[in-house]
């Protein structure tokens, strides 16, 4: 489930970059108390937990969006996306934004619209694009024995087995049961867009674009509900069908 949200102030509205611990934070904070605390703390599945939800990136709908010396001031009509495919989590953040003052960072918010899509795979292939980066990363050792993250591209070999690996452990964490044993095939169907974010003093790095996704329509639906890739709690890897 996908629910696109737009937002209104009274001023332009303004955040730090990078802002998505802020998102995150909003998100937690308009669910229900007791299932952010889950969420939190625990998550679903065991062993590795997972929130299931993804965040996309904000989109500016009125005038220009300024960036300067660490903040970023849109207009003061906005968007978000946020998907998921507990539908439990998507009722309580849903009743939430109209139960609760809203505060976006510092800036006071209200709904100013609403829209629930279901983005159902209907094929085992299917073109998507990303409304917030793509993150895949794997931590090695260097000889002296520390540690250190190296992050990949969509086109290296690595990027499709650790998302497919990320993918049918989402799809147990939800179902409770095996996954397909079938890979994800991630195809970029354009020049794939590094961004790299400061999130909490910690480097991430993530690809945007548009990429054709192939492999068993489970773990496809589960990309578009869940997210795809890793980080997806901390707004990365929120894709639609393009």
């Amino acid at each position: 489930m996908h629910l696109i949200i737009e937002f209104t102030s009274q001023e332009p509205i303004t955040l730090p970059l990078p802002y998505n611990h802020i998102l995150q934070g909003f998100i937690y904070n308009t669910m229900d108390e007791e299932l952010a605390e889950f969420l939190h703390e625990k998550g679903y599945g065991t062993g590795r937990k997972f929130k299931l939800f993804a965040c996309s990136n904000i989109t500016n709908l009125i005038g220009r969006t300024k960036v300067n010396k660490g903040m970023i001031q849109f207009g003061n009509k906005i968007k978000i996306e946020i998907s998921s495919p507990v539908i439990e989590l998507c009722e309580s953040f849903a009743n939430g934004l109209f139960k609760k003052q809203l505060n976006l960072g510092s800036n006071s918010v209200e709904v100013s619209g609403i829209k629930i899509e279901k983005q159902e795979v209907k094929e085992n292939s299917i073109q998507v694009r990303t409304l917030s980066p793509v993150v895949a990363y794997s931590t090695l050792n260097r000889p002296d024995g520390s540690k250190y993250t190296c992050y990949f591209h969509p086109r290296e070999a690595d990027f499709q087995r650790i998302t497919s690996e990320n993918l049918r452990k989402k799809f147990t964490a939800f179902t409770k049961t095996e996954p397909p044993k079938d890979n994800i095939e991630i195809k970029p169907l354009n020049e794939p867009k590094l961004n790299i974010i400061n999130y909490k003093n910690t480097i991430i790095k993530g690809y945007s674009g548009i990429f054709e996704l192939t492999g068993p329509q489970e773990l496809l639906q589960m990309a578009l509900d869940a997210g795809l890739g890793s980080k997806n709690s901390q707004c990365f890897g929120l894709i639609r069908l393009n």
